[in-house]
């Protein structure tokens, strides 16, 4: 790959425009800067819950997500990359029946908590909601995003959910459910 970066600043965004993977440049509060910036704070969100100690399994996982968000970035900004594949879905799909197979039935919302790695969780699974909106604005105004990324991004947000409770319950905390009125 060579040195991608060989400066860091350039000035060239100093006039509030950023340049895209194809060569555009586009105004840094356009609709596509912010998906990219969601998919930014998502992945940095991700990296804060690998920083705890996890299964090499879940860390694996995690880290395959990272990968998938440098891609969608990559191709959100206008760079020939590999679409999100039918296996992307199915990998998160099978991890989250797992998990899932495995926790009590939810009975009610809960709130977010449980220890710091599954509050990371719950930050990162938010912050994929968000993405998710994102993308479906930026859909609105005629960009083409692909219905399996859609897919991918929904999928992951579940998958971070099933998550936070796991780390929930392997930190032993109770997971506190919403009392409406309380």
């Amino acid at each position: 790959m060579g040195n991608r970066l060989t400066k860091i600043y350039t000035r060239t965004g100093d006039d509030g425009s950023t340049g895209l993977a194809d060569g555009r440049r586009t105004g840094k509060d356009a609709m596509q800067i912010e998906v990219i910036g969601e998919l930014d704070e998502l992945n940095c969100c991700v990296g804060l819950v690998l920083a705890y100690s996890l299964p090499d399994s879940v860390s694996r996982l995690l880290i395959q997500v990272q990968h998938k968000l440098f891609d969608l970035g990559a191709m959100v900004s206008g760079a020939d990359c590999a679409p999100v594949k039918p296996a992307d879905i199915e990998q998160l799909e099978q991890q989250i029946d797992r998990w899932n197979s495995e926790l009590a039935p939810l009975r009610e919302f809960i709130l977010p908590g449980g220890g710091a790695a599954a509050a990371h969780c719950h930050l990162a699974r938010s912050v994929c909601r968000r993405l998710e909106r994102r993308l479906v604005g930026w859909s609105h105004t005629g960009a083409l995003v692909e219905a399996s990324v859609l897919a991918y991004v929904n999928r992951l947000s579940d998958a971070l959910f099933v998550l936070c409770r796991v780390l929930t319950r392997e930190n032993g905390k109770p997971e506190t459910q919403w009392q409406k009125d309380f």
